[in-house]
C-alpha cells in the first residue's frame, strides 16, 4: 500500500479541465518530485491532494485511507502539511505568531512547545527572529517561516510548491540542504519546483507533467539524464 495515491485525478476550474487523470503515488519516505512547465498542473495536484479545489473524478488516498474532498483542516490532521506557492505567511503578525497558526488544533502547550523547539533545531535563524513581524524578513527568511509553520502540525507528509521561488542561489542551497534532513528525519517529501535540476538531484523518483497529464515518470536520475527532459527543463 503506497502511502500517497492519486488516482485518475480530474480537477476543473469552471470550463478548463486542468487535471486530466493524473496517477501518482509517493512511498513512505520518500522525496517525490513533479516537474513541469508553468500551467502544467503542478500546483492543482498539491492542491487537490489538500482539498483546496475540488476533485471532480478520481480519489486521493493517504495511508488507505480515502480523503477526497475531506475538508482541508481534517486532511491536515491526518498528518499532511503544505507550504503553498509564494509562502502566504502573515506579515503583519510575528514568526512566533505565525508559528502558533500552524499548531491551531493543539490544545496541549506543552506540545506546542515541544513542536517549536525543533522547528527552531531546522531553523535557528527563526528563534532570532521570533518577535520580529514576518513581512520584515528577507525571502529566504519567509521561505523558511512557511515551511516551519506547516512543520507546527507535525506532518509525515510535506507538500511544497516552489520553496526556490525567487530566492538566491546560496539561499536555495539552504532551504534544499534542509529538506534533505527532515526527509533523513522521517518526513516524505512531494515536491513542485521550478528548479528541475535541483529537485531531481533531491528527489528519489519524479514525475513530468504537461498540460494536466503525466506523461513521464522514473527515477530522478534516469529523468535527469533523459534527452526531452534536458531539452524541455534542464537547458
Amino acid at each position: 500500500m503506497s502511502f500517497l495515491v492519486l488516482e485518475n485525478v480530474h480537477v476543473y476550474y469552471g470550463g478548463v479541465h486542468a487535471l486530466k487523470g493524473v496517477s501518482l503515488t509517493v512511498e513512505q519516505g520518500e522525496i517525490v518530485t513533479l516537474i513541469g512547465a508553468n500551467g502544467a498542473g503542478k500546483t492543482t495536484t498539491l492542491r487537490a491532494v489538500c482539498a483546496q479545489v475540488k476533485v471532480r473524478e478520481g480519489r486521493v488516498t493517504f495511508q488507505g485511507r480515502d480523503i477526497t474532498n475531506q475538508p482541508t483542516h481534517e486532511v491536515v490532521s491526518l498528518g499532511i502539511g503544505h507550504v503553498p506557492e509564494g509562502r502566504r505567511i502573515f506579515s503583519r503578525l510575528t514568526v512566533k505568531e505565525n508559528l502558533d497558526i500552524g499548531a491551531f488544533s493543539v490544545r496541549d502547550k506543552s506540545l506546542v512547545k515541544r513542536r517549536l523547539e525543533q522547528v527552531f533545531a531546522c531553523f535557528p535563524r527563526l528563534k532570532e527572529r521570533l518577535n520580529q513581524k514576518a513581512g520584515t524578513l528577507s525571502g529566504g527568511e519567509q521561505q523558511m517561516l512557511a515551511i516551519g509553520r506547516a512543520l507546527m502540525s507535525e506532518p509525515s507528509l510535506l507538500l511544497l510548491d516552489e520553496p526556490s521561488m525567487g530566492l538566491a542561489p546560496v539561499v536555495v542551497e539552504q532551504i534544499f540542504d534542509i529538506l534533505k534532513d527532515l526527509n533523513q528525519r522521517g518526513t516524505t517529501l512531494l515536491l513542485v519546483e521550478q528548479n528541475a535540476f535541483q529537485a531531481l538531484q533531491l528527489a528519489h523518483r519524479g514525475y513530468v507533467i504537461q498540460n494536466g497529464e503525466i506523461r513521464m515518470a522514473d527515477a530522478a536520475r534516469t529523468l535527469l539524464e533523459n534527452e526531452e527532459v534536458k531539452a524541455a527543463y534542464l537547458a
